[in-house]
């Protein structure tokens, strides 16, 4: 098995379909052979990117810069 950057196993291509189809929230799990919960979470985001990880500004001390 090969070794993935983002530990993500769908594409954006996946992503995409999930958005714009109005199948039910049984029927795209199952269609793509993910979690019911994933299939929610990008049905609610607007983009098909992943979201940023790790602290958003710089810290210098345990204190934010």
């Amino acid at each position: 098995m090969g070794h993935m950057l983002s530990g993500s196993t769908h594409t954006t291509a996946v992503r995409r379909a999930i958005q714009e189809r109005q199948e039910s929230l049984i029927i795209l799990p199952s269609r793509h052979a993910i979690n019911s919960k994933t299939v929610m979470k990008w049905k609610r985001r607007t983009s098909v990117h992943d979201l940023l990880l790790g602290p958003q500004h710089a810290h210098k001390y345990g204190h934010v810069v």
